[in-house]
């Protein structure tokens, strides 16, 4: 997969770091990646809550 300016923004804007340090350190990788399932999960969570308030 070839990696995009739009992808570095991205990466350099939610998480604080650029993709040549994602890619050469693991625990900034596994950070990262931490992070996001939590971010996931988090939404994952609001949009159960959301969904059963409005079929209410």
């Amino acid at each position: 997969m070839k990696y995009t300016n739009e992808m570095e923004k991205a990466l350099l804007t939610a998480h604080g770091v650029c993709y040549e340090e994602y890619k050469r350190k693991l625990h900034v990788r596994l950070e990262v990646e931490k992070r996001r399932e939590q971010d996931y999960l988090t939404c994952k969570r609001l949009v159960s809550d959301l969904d059963g308030k409005i079929h209410v």
